[in-house]
């Protein structure tokens, strides 16, 4: 009986991302969303917060409105808490995933809630397709001790925050892209091999250390605050470059579907995000 070969992926495109402010001047760094890559379907924004200077997050993301996608946010370190106009309100502690569909509408705050310390995770931005843009928003929020923690293979540690690895699977639920989002601790001269659903658009972004990713010749080292666009097949080969390391891999479903975006809004046409910036103005969030 012939045996399937195996697929690797390797880097297609890799990238550093680029300091830059949101909100009321919090600093960021952002990988998707700028010029250099606006988005890669389904995936529409990626910013790392990261740092020790209270003064580079005091003023937090005070009231904005969104409409029409899906914002995930995974603390690392720091506390956040985040409240909106439908009345619900939360903390954000280090490990905790909060993964909200904005829908048709909703405004709300994410305001750090320490005055000292460190403060460091990722925003990510999903889109959402057509049919569900303008569904009621919800919220799936998870504490870290919700979050599956599995040992894969020796010295890496896996968080598993969406998607499956092997029979398990991690705690949040979106049919739409079927998105893969785990967080890899790589021991020094560790490696893992992890199987990507066929046919989504990846990306691994490396936050701590070194990783060579893909196979062989192909292989390639991504540092810190470098993320390399996935290609090819869908066995994606890491291995830590030397002195530990830790990413993020994020997959899913491409929608191919129209998109137009102002700000928080994002929909499939221009008149459709003029009709937000109208049902905004007139409270209908």
């Amino acid at each position: 009986m012939a045996t399937t070969a195996t697929t690797y992926a390797r880097v297609g495109r890799k990238l550093r991302g680029q300091a830059t402010s949101d909100g009321a001047g919090v600093r960021l760094t952002r990988v998707i969303g700028g010029p250099q890559l606006p988005d890669l379907d389904p995936f529409l924004l990626l910013d790392e917060f990261g740092t020790d200077q209270p003064e580079d997050y005091l003023a937090g993301f005070p009231e904005h409105p969104h409409r029409g996608f899906e914002t995930v946010t995974y603390m690392l370190d720091g506390r956040m808490r985040h409240r909106d106009n439908h009345g619900n309100e939360g903390v954000l502690v280090p490990g905790s995933v909060q993964w909200m569909t904005a829908g048709r509408g909703l405004v709300h705050s994410e305001m750090p809630e320490q005055e000292q310390g460190r403060m460091r995770g990722f925003q990510l931005w999903v889109n959402l397709p057509a049919r569900e843009k303008m569904t009621e928003p919800k919220y799936q929020e998870f504490a870290p001790e919700r979050i599956v923690q599995l040992a894969p293979a020796e010295g890496v540690q896996v968080k598993l925050i969406a998607g499956q690895i092997g029979d398990v699977r991690g705690p949040i639920r979106q049919p739409a892209t079927d998105p893969v989002y785990i967080d890899v601790e790589l021991q020094p001269g560790a490696a893992w091999e992890y199987e990507l659903p066929e046919g989504h658009n990846a990306f691994a972004y490396v936050y701590e250390g070194g990783v060579s990713l893909g196979d062989g010749d192909d292989a390639r080292i991504v540092e810190a605050q470098e993320m390399a666009v996935l290609a090819g097949g869908s066995t994606l080969k890491l291995a830590d470059a030397g002195r530990g390391s830790r990413l993020i891999v994020v997959a899913g479903r491409p929608l191919r579907e129209p998109v137009a975006r102002y700000g928080p809004f994002v929909m499939n046409t221009k008149q459709e995000i003029m009709q937000a910036f109208v049902d905004f103005q007139e409270g209908k969030f």
